[in-house]
């Protein structure tokens, strides 16, 4: 299986790109993963909704370079629905016997993906109601695609 995650912005802090190499490494015995990154942008201080709504559609515009026609997209979003653990590690696994060898996790910037991207999306997944910062979005979303492969192969994981 390929895994590609397409996510807004650089990660400037050494203890998350820490962790995403860590994730990076242990995922490498069950899959295949690339981790693309586009450029984000600056988003002033008080933005209306329609410069908000702007700068969604300029790095929606820049993922879609990255989305393949030939794979299965999730999209990171509020709106999306909430899996446990087990039932990630089932969509995956799922996909696979589905015949979808390249799964594209989306994550977007700050303020969230523009409509092209969430209208191109085959699923989209939330990991909670709450906010978090897309930077630590990213080695979230790798430590569970690693504990869905633990699951999938019937490996130890903690609970």
């Amino acid at each position: 299986m390929r895994i590609t995650i397409v996510t807004v912005g650089k990660i400037k802090e050494k203890y998350l790109k820490d962790a995403i190499a860590e994730y990076s490494k242990r995922l490498s015995k069950y899959c295949k993963l690339e981790i693309m990154e586009v450029p984000d942008e600056k988003t002033p201080d008080m933005a209306s909704e329609v410069v908000e709504r702007q700068i969604r559609d300029k790095e929606a515009e820049r993922i879609g370079r990255y989305l393949r026609d030939d794979a299965y997209v999730i999209a990171l979003a509020i709106d999306g629905k909430m899996l446990d653990s087990e039932e990630l590690a089932c969509k995956i696994d799922t996909l696979g016997i589905q015949g979808k060898s390249h799964i594209i996790f989306v994550i977007g910037g700050s303020i969230g993906l523009g409509d092209e991207v969430l209208q191109r999306a085959d699923y989209k997944i939330s990991f909670s109601k709450m906010t978090f910062p897309h930077q630590l979005m990213r080695v979230i979303l790798l430590e569970q695609i690693y504990r869905s492969y633990r699951i999938i192969q019937g490996e130890p994981y903690h609970k």
